[in-house]
């Protein structure tokens, strides 16, 4: 189904972009479903998770300065998909794979609150846009991490409180979270090819190269994870912790903060990461048959 949502997306990507504005809300619901499932009292973080935060932050760093000497644009975009937090909807690809969803949710919270602080510090040396005042862009930031992840968790974890009957009759319905993932999909491949279509020409073949570079970092991302977190027993969760990036949130960064055209980056990350999600979910079924 993921690829199939990819390509709707990428034919009828002038009628679906307009439905940009409705994502997050489609998030929100998806995240609501994934978390009703979950035992709050299993998250912890352990050494795994700052592994993988020192790997985001350090590795975001490195990536820049390796290649701002061959083009800013191609450095800037490289660097946010590594800086980029966890994927509000990683769980539920973390839940469909049968990966440990409290593991990968401590990480998901590391990684967004890192974010939050770090961002605006980080862009203040690096972005097109260092006049901005950092407690501006720290609550534009936060604004929208608490909205998409922490209000579906803190009403998952006070119906399971104080109505755990409701809870449990919710988390039934919890498969339904795939379906509205994958109309999310559809609309994000459709706004990412409606940006790019809009460039000019003197811009495709930096766009070109910025689509490879992100291509190497996906797969080493969930390479790298999947490897640590196979050291810690948590192999599905350290793969999705890493590799699973919250484009959404990467892309209003990038054109807010760093060149415009430096968004490219996580618009291609987008196609990536749903490519390696759609095979490890199509081999993960082909196992259970």
């Amino acid at each position: 189904m993921m690829p199939i949502a990819m390509i709707i997306g990428v034919i009828f990507y002038p009628w679906l972009s307009v439905l940009a504005p409705v994502t997050p809300y489609l998030i929100f619901i998806m995240l609501f479903f994934t978390y009703s499932k979950m035992n709050f009292r299993a998250i912890r973080l352990t050494k795994m998770h700052y592994l993988l935060i020192s790997i985001q932050t350090i590795g975001s760093v490195s990536v820049y300065l390796a290649l701002r000497n061959y083009s800013e644009i191609l450095a800037q975009g490289a660097m946010i998909c590594v800086l980029a937090p966890t994927a509000t909807s990683a769980p539920v690809i973390t839940y469909m794979l049968g990966g440990n969803l409290e593991s990968l949710t401590a990480y998901s919270l590391l990684s967004n609150l890192t974010i939050i602080v770090g961002a605006p510090v980080f862009f203040s040396f690096v972005g097109s846009y260092q006049d901005v005042p950092f407690l501006e862009s720290f609550l534009k930031i936060s604004r929208q991490i608490v909205l998409l992840l922490f209000v579906p968790l803190l009403i998952a974890y006070l119906l399971r409180r104080f109505a755990p009957k409701t809870n449990d009759k919710i988390g039934e319905y919890s498969s339904f979270s795939f379906y509205i993932w994958t109309i999310a999909l559809i609309i994000v491949t459709s706004k990412t090819v409606n940006f790019i279509s809009i460039q000019g020409e003197e811009s495709y073949m930096i766009e070109i190269w910025l689509a490879l570079a992100t291509l190497v970092i996906c797969i080493s991302q969930f390479l790298i994870g999947r490897k640590i977190g196979s050291q810690f027993n948590d192999t599905i969760a350290g793969g999705q912790g890493l590799g699973q990036k919250n484009t959404v949130l990467t892309i209003w960064m990038s054109q807010i903060y760093l060149h415009p055209l430096a968004s490219v980056g996580p618009g291609a990350y987008v196609l990536w990461q749903n490519a390696v999600n759609s095979y490890q979910v199509w081999r993960k079924r082909k196992v259970l048959k």
